[in-house]
């Protein structure tokens, strides 16, 4: 990142930079005016909101999944719509559907009406309780940034995030993701239930007064800029090749491969993990104030990356073991040189 140049492009890049480096307590701020405790989801989810990645939300029900993703959209005042996923749900209730209509000469015509998808921020809620047909309408959307409908491509407007959330609890009548749909997500972010002093805060607050309106401190074009300007923080060679063993070392059956990974893993992570992993360090420096990634970086963002990329066998059921513990076994035996 040039810092000398007086261009306006590197002015702008400049004044983008120090919004970031300053931003970070002032978002806080604004996002306590509704959200009581749970400081490492809020870290994860701006991190994957400045790489530009998607994020899968799990907890249960009543932890504030909503209200947080909401909240968020409005500290960066971007477009935000909700919806709640159903077994009844179809593609064209998300991506939108042709209708004919008719004009005031009379005229008859085919147009199309945009769904719910063409927002900035897209909170599908419970992802999971609607059909894979209707979950796929979502995929050329988070890959693509773009819709077909009827033959015809509708590119989305810049910024796109989907934030989905789903019950772990209710299993029943619910349709998992596909391991090729949770693989466009950067992270699965967990909340869980907060402390009891934040939870005695959480009811007298809500119980009372209505909270505070939240300040808007970015705009979508800031947003964009912040993601260019992530892909620019600098990474060693060393740390990138960290990233890469540790998405290896979750696969079963390979070259070098831990034996209780042998054990315990029917599917490991794949590319996209090791890409997420050093892209998201760029993000979580960039928003630390530091203008290169650490180890410290990968190993802090290891387990939202790879608890949806990692499926435990029957042996690693029966033995106690979880996705968690795997991946804290990873981090103890890959070595960063």
């Amino acid at each position: 990142m040039n810092v000398t140049s007086q261009s306006p492009a590197d002015d702008d890049e400049m004044r983008v930079l120090e919004l970031v480096r300053t931003g970070r307590q002032r978002i806080r701020t604004e996002l306590a005016k509704t959200i009581v405790g749970q400081s490492e989801a809020v870290e994860q989810l701006l991190i994957s909101l400045f790489a530009g990645g998607h994020c899968l939300i799990t907890g249960a029900p009543g932890l504030a999944k909503t209200l947080l993703v909401k909240s968020i959209a409005q500290v960066f005042h971007l477009k935000f719509q909700r919806i709640q996923f159903t077994p009844d749900l179809m593609p064209a209730d998300i991506t939108g559907t042709e209708i004919l209509e008719q004009d005031e000469s009379g005229r008859r015509q085919v147009v199309f009406v945009k769904g719910p998808i063409f927002t900035n921020v897209l909170l599908a809620d419970e992802i999971n309780r609607t059909p894979p047909k209707t979950q796929a309408a979502l995929l050329e959307a988070m890959q693509e940034h773009q819709v077909t409908a009827a033959g015809t491509r509708y590119v989305l407007e810049e910024p796109f995030f989907v934030l989905a959330t789903q019950n772990p609890i209710e299993m029943e009548g619910t349709y998992p993701l596909p391991e090729a749909q949770l693989d466009r997500f950067m992270f699965n972010v967990v909340i869980n239930y907060l402390p009891e002093d934040d939870e005695v805060a959480v009811v007298a607050r809500t119980t009372s007064s209505r909270p505070e309106s939240i300040e808007a401190l970015f705009t979508g074009l800031d947003i964009q800029q912040i993601h260019a300007l992530v892909r620019q923080v600098p990474v060693a060679e060393d740390v990138v090749r960290f990233a890469v063993r540790l998405a290896a070392a979750s696969r079963p059956n390979q070259p070098g491969s831990p034996d209780f990974v042998n054990d315990w893993v029917s599917w490991g992570a794949g590319l996209r993990a090791a890409q997420y992993l050093v892209l998201g360090g760029k993000a979580r420096a960039l928003l630390s104030g530091r203008n290169n990634v650490t180890w410290d970086d990968i190993r802090a963002l290891a387990a939202p990356v790879l608890r949806h990329r990692i499926l435990i066998n029957y042996r690693a059921e029966a033995a106690g073991q979880t996705v968690e513990n795997i991946i804290s076994r990873l981090l103890e035996t890959v070595k960063t040189s």
